[in-house]
């Protein structure tokens, strides 16, 4: 099949995902997309919202729509890497063995990822990177397509580990869940207080993800896009000359992997909407999500009671 074929395939796979996912989740359109967008482009994401508003639940939902391995994992104080990864142990005949951990899926939920000592938030580190873990001096492979989908409260901060840049930079996207409208909870209420079985459909198998992942991939992208894209994330440096905005309310801006993310983001969403090439609206579609995390406000911002995200809708005008 043509890269052409391919994507036109796409846009019809997109609306049956959306149309699967709407039988269990209500609303959240926005945040369904941007990660529909990620496991296309192949990143990974990290979903701030209070609790109760279906994080695990869309993840699930998604991992079955998709045909995808997935496993949860309840991030807590005493976690361990091993909890994780998988560790050796020995067997009858006085061998060590690999006993794979719930790494080992196509879909990883973190479930609260901050809630657990760096050490052990380290562990997904070369996971997310690498797409592989090494225990014992032996390294293993992970399934292909793997995903890191993360979640974090934004209200309880005690007894947290907040996550270094290092680990935060691996993700593409961070995602904002808010409450669903009036109409939506209704609906919710409605559909949760009575005993309704949604069976969904498989729309696509991991064969089928990695090929649009690959045709996506070798998508042309104007230069004019590129250095829309790069521009954008250049703007955020309060170092460089001439970023008034950055200077005065950033102490670090975003780095190269932004960039990279901002046009292959721009190119899932474009072909989602079935065109073969990103437009300057398609990297502002997704720059907010792939910024906002990137961003470290300095003492300035915080008084003032700046958010990177009023930022980065600042920078987009320029």
């Amino acid at each position: 099949m043509s890269d052409k074929e391919t994507l036109d395939s796409l846009v019809v796979k997109y609306q049956q995902l959306r149309a699967e996912i709407a039988k269990v989740i209500i609303g959240q359109d926005s945040a369904v997309q941007s990660l529909l967008v990620s496991i296309f482009t192949g990143g990974h994401c990290l979903l701030v919202g209070v609790p109760g508003l279906a994080k695990t639940l869309m993840v699930n939902t998604l991992s079955k729509a998709l045909g995808l391995s997935f496993n949860r994992i309840q991030f807590t104080p005493d976690l361990m890497p091993s909890d994780i990864t998988g560790t050796e142990i020995l067997d009858e005949n006085r061998k060590f063995r690999f006993v794979k951990g719930p790494v080992f899926a196509n879909i990883l939920l973190a479930d609260e990822i901050n809630r657990t000592p760096p050490k052990t938030q380290a562990a997904l580190l070369e996971a997310m990177q690498e797409k592989s873990v090494t225990v014992g001096g032996n390294s293993y492979r992970l399934d292909a397509p793997f995903f890191v989908l993360a979640t974090q409260n934004p209200i309880e901060q005690e007894g947290t580990y907040p996550l270094p840049e290092a680990q935060l930079d691996r993700f593409m996207f961070n995602i904002k869940l808010d409450y669903p409208s009036f109409e939506e909870e209704m609906e919710i209420v409605k559909r949760t207080t009575v005993d309704i079985d949604s069976n969904l459909q498989v729309v696509l198998s991991a064969q089928e993800i990695l090929d649009c992942q690959s045709a996506i991939r070798r998508m042309p992208v104007p230069d004019n896009v590129v250095s829309y894209a790069v521009g954008l994330v250049n703007a955020t440096r309060p170092d460089v000359a001439g970023n008034e905005l950055a200077h005065k309310y950033l102490s670090w801006g975003a780095g190269p992997r932004a960039s990279q993310y901002l046009v292959m983001g721009a190119k899932t969403r474009a072909a989602f909407s079935g065109k073969y090439s990103p437009d300057r609206e398609d990297v502002d579609a997704v720059a907010t999500e792939v910024l906002r995390h990137r961003l470290v406000r300095n003492y300035f911002a915080e008084a003032e009671g700046i958010s990177t995200d009023t930022i980065i809708d600042e920078l987009k005008k320029k």
